[in-house]
């Protein structure tokens, strides 16, 4: 049966759908809640937004006139009410089945998540940004708690997994996995930069930044990495321009003419393959390579697996299926193989404060977790706030000995039980932490 189809006899059996709560009602969060709308056995019970009438528009562009902002709206929820707050961690007292936060930014994902999961609420993740951060820990209390944490279908990271465990299910070996870059990289690129540009695209231009200086894409990539148990073949991957047709040939090891210096790797292009994801496959079984030729998958032995689009939060709602049906996760770490560090985008004065993703003052740059940890570096996720100690250069990779993170947030205090947990302390003794 389809999702759809057992949604609705889910709803039968149940006597109502699976309730959401959404946190942010932006650009993605809209699109969320007009799309969720439309699905039946699903709905968008309650959103939190800081600017609570920006929900309560969400609402009546999904065509809901039924809105909620005071009163008790636990029970508002239970008879089919649409609810506004302007607190995300009030969605986690509510009659709500999943929380799905697309407020993209890492300390607001952290603190839903993490009371979410407590609260018994299954989550969902537009916020990649978070993921990368403290994904695993979130991961593991997830599982501990019986519990789904997911990163969102419809970002280029969960869809390329799915073509990745496509591509190991019929028996090949994944050399690499990766997306097409929309964007020229520019880290230079700030919001001021991009104003125009993000005006005409009606986009807020701390995300166009965030994509422009390649801060999202290096997430997106980390993310990727730490789900499918890829590696990170070096710092800032190799992002050469390619052509669909050219996948294959780029994106296999230098040794057979390629650019990767290892196999089994993420990895991003630049051109026309965006807004797509691939795959670069191998097999040089004699009978495969024959039987792909044929096919038209060309000579071999490296094939290209390509989806050409993503659909972002049209998308999302599988996975909210996906949590309640199946209990397993689209997106979620099975390793922490990668790292998004914090790279100055300006000369950084001592004293001054770090503005985070999509600003004025960092870009991110993917690399090893290994190599993080080895050179002290800070994770992208946590800067925001952070205090500079030292004058640092433009296109230093900052350690802790140039930033002082703020050690009060919660996604702060997340990553130190993360750090520790990938010490080897066993989550059960972390949670109460």
């Amino acid at each position: 049966m389809s999702y759809a189809d057992r949604l609705r006899a889910r709803e039968r059996e149940v006597g109502r759908p699976v309730r959401i709560g959404l946190v942010g009602a932006g650009q993605m969060g809209l699109g969320f809640v007009v799309q969720a709308a439309r699905i039946d056995g699903m709905e968008v019970a309650a959103i939190a937004d800081i600017a609570p009438e920006r929900g309560v528009r969400a609402f009546e562009r999904a065509g809901r006139a039924d809105v909620r902002t005071d009163g008790d709206l636990a029970a508002a929820v239970e008879l089919g009410q649409a609810v506004v707050v302007d607190d995300a961690l009030a969605l986690t007292r509510l009659p709500v089945d999943v929380i799905v936060d697309a407020s993209g930014v890492p300390e607001v994902g952290a603190r839903v998540a993490f009371a979410g999961l407590l609260a018994g609420k299954d989550i969902a993740l537009l916020n990649v940004e978070c993921d990368v951060t403290v994904g695993l820990l979130l991961s593991k209390v997830a599982a501990g708690l019986g519990r789904v944490y997911t990163v969102c279908r419809g970002d280029e990271p969960v869809e390329c997994k799915a073509l990745v465990d496509y591509v190991r299910d019929i028996g090949f070996t994944v050399v690499c996995a990766g997306k097409g870059k929309n964007n020229p990289l520019d880290p230079a690129a700030t919001p001021d930069s991009v104003a125009a540009e993000a005006a005409a695209k009606g986009m807020n231009p701390h995300m166009l930044a965030s994509f422009v200086d390649g801060s999202k894409t290096m997430i997106e990539m980390a993310a990727l990495a730490n789900g499918a148990g890829l590696q990170v073949s070096r710092r800032g991957m190799t992002g050469p321009y390619s052509t669909v047709d050219d996948l294959n040939r780029i994106f296999r090891p230098a040794a057979d003419g390629g650019q990767l210096p290892e196999p089994g790797v993420v990895d991003y292009c630049t051109g026309p393959v965006a807004p797509g994801v691939f795959v670069v496959g191998h097999s040089d079984d004699p009978v495969v390579v024959e039987e792909m030729a044929y096919l038209g998958m060309g000579p071999g032995p490296y094939y290209t697996f390509y989806r050409p689009y993503h659909l972002a939060s049209v998308e999302a709602p599988l996975s909210v299926a996906q949590a309640v049906l199946d209990r397993t996760p689209s997106l979620a770490p099975v390793a922490w193989n990668a790292e998004v560090l914090a790279v100055a985008k300006r000369d950084l004065a001592k004293g001054e404060l770090v503005d985070g993703i999509g600003g004025e003052t960092v870009y991110g740059v993917t690399d090893s977790a290994e190599a993080a940890r080895a050179g002290g570096h800070v994770p992208l996720g946590l800067v925001s706030g952070a205090r500079v100690l030292r004058d640092v250069p433009a296109g230093t990779v900052l350690t802790a000995a140039d930033v002082a993170v703020d050690e009060t947030t919660t996604i702060a205090s997340l990553r130190r039980l993360q750090d520790r947990l990938l010490q080897g302390e066993p989550v059960r003794d972390l949670v109460p932490a």
